[in-house]
């Protein structure tokens, strides 16, 4: 049994909308336990916490989807790529269970707040961090040997893995502090203000960083897909639609406008996202193993499309609805 391109590309586009799905939500969420040590104690924090208490684990639904498809369309790639994250991964999941308890805990055990509160913060920096390197590794390519894994165990760990990791780190803090100008008010709104100002120009000099640094990975390998023409023609609009959404965010945060920073954000991480495919196609473990070659048989990702063609609506609509439900700001008290 062989391969259908064309199922091939239509899991690739699913897979990489669920891990877009799952940044963009989950990643407000941890952005905000990167920023918790920046608010006070009491009123500030309770509401950061309220904001984001109704979706939270709801975000995380998409993580799942993502790894559960790449095991099943992908077989090969995932063969290859977990035991080359296999720290990160563990390292990520860790991070998640510490913010998910601690989430909890730190109402129902008031006496131990504090304690509740690093875990929360530390959670979500090990979470994102771990995220970060893990793209970053997966970008500078990985040693694939036949049909597995060739590397050591910590091969991951380079100069521009962990750029990236530090990269995501600050850009999830944007999206947090983007999400608390939309939902909170008073004086966790104003500090939401200037943290979004600051993580503003992080994740600008991050998204730098990285593109320049991506062009020296593998032996200049990515140069050719940005530089030469006719691609750069294309690959231009990339850094200059990113200039774009930077104008309209410094903008949108001096007029004080408080749905569009979030929009804006979510743009900038939009574009990156782009870039990143741009510098991977067509392969999903870069430089070693194509789209086509990973995928799964044919009948395989025919029969698991239907379940997606149902499931991926459900999940739509619950999300949609669950976020339309709670739509209003929160106060410390939890009201919407």
């Amino acid at each position: 049994m062989t391969a259908d391109p064309t199922l091939a590309f239509i899991w690739a586009f699913l897979i990489a909308f669920a891990v877009f799905a799952y940044v963009v939500m989950d990643g407000f969420d941890l952005g905000i336990g990167i920023l918790f040590p920046a608010f006070g104690v009491g009123e500030d924090r309770d509401s950061a916490m309220n904001s984001i208490a109704p979706v939270w684990d709801g975000n995380e639904t998409w993580l799942v989807l993502g790894g559960g498809g790449l095991m099943a369309a992908f077989p090969l790639a995932y063969a290859i790529l977990m035991p080359a994250l296999y720290p990160l991964i563990i390292a990520m999941l860790l991070g998640l269970v510490f913010r998910g308890v601690a989430f909890e805990f730190r109402w129902r055990d008031p006496a131990h707040r504090r304690w509740w509160d690093i875990a929360f913060t530390l959670g979500s920096i090990v979470a994102a961090f771990a995220q970060g390197v893990a793209l970053g590794a997966i970008l500078q390519g990985v040693k694939v040997t036949g049909r597995a894994y060739g590397g050591g165990w910590l091969d991951w760990l380079t100069p521009f893995s962990l750029l990236t990791g530090l990269s995501l780190v600050a850009g999830y803090a944007l999206l947090g502090a983007c999400w608390l100008i939309w939902k909170t008010e008073g004086g966790c709104q104003g500090h939401a203000y200037r943290l979004a100002g600051r993580f503003g120009l992080m994740t600008l000099a991050a998204i730098a960083l990285v593109s320049a640094a991506t062009l020296t990975v593998r032996d200049g390998v990515y140069v050719d897909r940005w530089l030469d023409m006719p691609n750069v023609l294309f690959t231009a609009q990339v850094p200059l639609l990113v200039g774009i959404f930077a104008f309209a965010f410094w903008s949108a945060l001096k007029r004080r406008r408080e749905v569009l920073p979030f929009v804006l954000a979510l743009g900038l991480f939009l574009l990156s996202f782009m870039g990143l495919g741009i510098s991977m196609y067509p392969y999903i473990v870069p430089t070693a193993v194509t789209i086509v070659e990973a995928a799964a048989p044919a009948r395989s990702q025919g029969f698991m499309l239907i379940g997606a063609v149902v499931l991926i609506p459900v999940i739509l609509a619950y999300t949609i609805w669950a976020y339309w439900v709670f739509r209003g700001k929160v106060g410390a008290e939890g009201y919407h």
